[in-house]
């Protein structure tokens, strides 16, 4: 190898009064001239570009909804508050099976505490529990407590069914 093909070093700075002191302990500052970067790209280079700025962190948005994922009728609260007011403090989540000749059918259990993607649902200070899973199927919907000479049930006013066995007891939702 020639020495024309070596890189050469700056000529090195003439320490003064006005100029900072390297610290100590610390490399030595090339800075990189035209004539010290090779145009062969098998030649190893003196300088690299310094790396980018870390972007700032931005804190991440809250999703809110505009809606209600539920919504309860007052005789519903009224009925849900009798249930919920036992010497044993439980919750009740809603689900929903696969069930019925429509496909899906709505379930309520009694749990002790949420799980870890269950969606909370308060009003009027009653707290209902929705499982994660059944979400989909029952966004929107509209919880009622009905009463006739033949059953006393919940009954769920859902826009999102597309279809619903003869006796009401399963859906589908598209």
């Amino acid at each position: 190898m020639s020495a024309s093909s070596q890189p050469q070093r700056p000529p090195e700075a003439h320490s003064s009064s006005n100029t900072k002191q390297p610290l100590k302990d610390s490399p030595p500052v090339v800075v990189p001239t035209a004539k010290s970067l090779s145009s062969e790209p098998a030649s190893p280079q003196v300088a690299a570009r310094p790396p980018p700025v870390p972007k700032a962190e931005r804190p991440r948005p809250t999703i809110r909804s505009t809606k209600a994922v539920l919504s309860m009728t007052p005789t519903a609260i009224q009925r849900l508050r009798g249930l919920l007011n036992s010497p044993t403090p439980h919750l009740i989540r809603i689900s929903v099976r696969n069930k019925g000749c429509a496909g899906l059918s709505y379930h309520l259990d009694y749990v002790e505490r949420p799980e870890k993607f269950d969606e909370v649902v308060q009003q009027d200070g009653v707290k209902v529990l929705i499982d994660s899973k059944a979400l989909f199927s029952i966004i929107g919907s509209e919880m009622d407590w009905k009463e006739d000479a033949l059953s006393s049930k919940f009954v769920f006013n859902n826009p999102n069914i597309k279809d619903a066995c003869g006796c009401g007891e399963s859906f589908t939702v598209a």
